[in-house]
C-alpha cells in the first residue's frame, strides 16, 4: 500500500488527485494505538460497521456475517496504523529523485507502473527498509492494540507478555518471551546495518 500511495504522488498526473491522497493518507498517523484499537472493536466486531455495509448492500447475509476480531483484525489495525508511517518515509525519498530519469523513461514510452518497478523503486529501496524496519519494532512494543481487538490465542508476544504476569505471575516466562522479543528485534537491525554497511561500502 505504501508503495503504491508513494508511486502515485511522485508519478500521478491529476495534481488534484494527488493533493487529496496527501492530505489524506497521513491522518492515521495522529491516532493513538489504544484509539485505534477501539475503532477496530467497533468496525471489525460480528454486528460492527463493516458487516452492517455489507449487509445492507447485499453483499453478505445476517448469517455470513463474522467477526475479525482475532489475529486478522490485529493484521488489519497495524497496517492501517503504519502504511501512512512507511508512505511519509517513501514519498520524501521519491521526492528527491532526479525527475530527469522518470521523464526520460516517459518519452521511451515506459508505463507508469514500469517506471514505478523498474527506476522508483530501486532507488528508494533502503528508505523503504527503514520504514519496514521501524514498524517492526514499533509493532513488538505496542500492546494496547493485541488486547483490545484479540488477547486469546493466538495473538501477539506483548499480550503473552502482559497475561503472564497480571494472571500468574509468572515473570520467568514473561522474561524469556522479552527476550525473544528483544532477539527478534536485534536480528531485524543488524540486518539493516549489514545492508547498509554493504551499500556504502
Amino acid at each position: 500500500f505504501a508503495i503504491a500511495i508513494g508511486g502515485y504522488l511522485t508519478l500521478g498526473s491529476n495534481q488534484r488527485a494527488v493533493t487529496v491522497l496527501r492530505w489524506l493518507y497521513r491522518w492515521p498517523l495522529f491516532i493513538p494505538f489504544i484509539v485505534v484499537g477501539q475503532i477496530l472493536r467497533t468496525f471489525l466486531a460480528k454486528n460492527g460497521l463493516m458487516n452492517s455495509l455489507l449487509i445492507e448492500s447485499g453483499i453478505l447475509t445476517p448469517l455470513q456475517a463474522m467477526s475479525f476480531l482475532d489475529w486478522r483484525g490485529i493484521v488489519i489495525a497495524f497496517v492501517w496504523k503504519q502504511t501512512p508511517f512507511v508512505t511519509l518515509l517513501l514519498a520524501g525519498a521519491m521526492a528527491s529523485i532526479d525527475r530527469s530519469t522518470i521523464e526520460s523513461a516517459r518519452n521511451l514510452g515506459a508505463g507508469r507502473l514500469r517506471i514505478l518497478i523498474e527506476i522508483v523503486l530501486p532507488q528508494v529501496r533502503p528508505t523503504l527498509l527503514v520504514g519496514l524496519i521501524l514498524s517492526f519494532v514499533t509493532m513488538m512494543s505496542v500492546l494496547s492494540v493485541p488486547l483490545m481487538i484479540n488477547a486469546q490465542s493466538p495473538t501477539m508476544i506483548t499480550a503473552n507478555m502482559a497475561f503472564r504476569i497480571n494472571a500468574y505471575g509468572d515473570y520467568g516466562v514473561a522474561n524469556a518471551l522479552g527476550t525473544i522479543s528483544l532477539l527478534m528485534t536485534s536480528l531485524v537491525a543488524w540486518i539493516y546495518l549489514r545492508q547498509t554497511m554493504k551499500e556504502h561500502g
